[in-house]
């Protein structure tokens, strides 16, 4: 008998509990659900996208470009990737693959472009860094080369203290604009962070040549 009057006591206090909160439970709820079915929604889309992307992204590696009608057939396959589907990874490999592929060929203008669309497409939370920072080097490198510097700086910004590499490249850069101290300071970063006695050695004449 205890029993039956302590549950009774139970669902009496429950049901008290909800009444006197009633708009914070449903509210609560309703959210749950909301994010519940967000996520669900999110990861069967994002499957939907990838799985598209990587029809295109067959098509596009697979398409012969030795004629005219081939290469539009590409360039299009391509374009479709990296706008429609610039979110998957197969959108960040076809643009690295372009970019380098432009540079090799001496396309620095094209091959930009496509450097800054994979860095523009992996900046923030939860986006690939690796392919962040391979856009950034390789973006910076062909401004040094098309002589833009502030741009190259400004792109190498967000890995200005990252290793030896950039050290060496951002002194590049402050060189050429005539920053012997900063670049000096980039340089002696640099070599703290080489291991190697030819980098080494390479960072040492470039010190040189500063008081030259």
């Amino acid at each position: 008998m205890n029993e039956v009057f302590e549950n009774n006591g139970l669902v009496a206090q429950l049901r008290n509990f909800y009444i006197s909160n009633k708009k914070v439970i449903l509210v609560a709820l309703a959210l749950f659900i909301a994010i519940f079915s967000f996520y669900l929604i999110n990861n069967q889309l994002t499957k939907t996208s990838n799985e598209e992307a990587a029809k295109i992204y067959n098509q596009w590696i697979s398409q012969e470009t030795e004629t005219q009608n081939g290469k539009l057939i590409s360039d299009s396959l391509f374009n479709n990737l990296v706008s429609s589907y610039k979110k998957t990874g197969y959108a960040k490999i076809a643009l690295l693959k372009e970019a380098s592929l432009e540079a090799k060929n001496g396309n620095l203008n094209i091959a930009l472009e496509y450097f800054l669309a994979l860095k523009d497409s992996t900046e923030g939370i939860g986006e690939n860094e690796l392919f962040n920072k391979i856009a950034s080097i390789n973006s910076a490198r062909i401004m040094y080369s098309l002589e833009d510097y502030d741009g190259a700086l400004k792109v190498l910004e967000k890995y200005s203290s990252s290793n030896a590499f950039i050290h060496e490249l951002i002194g590049d850069i402050l060189y050429k604009q005539a920053k012997l101290d900063l670049a000096k300071e980039q340089y002696n970063l640099a070599m703290a962070k080489y291991t190697d006695d030819a980098s080494i050695s390479i960072i040492s004449m470039k010190i040189s040549n500063l008081t030259l």
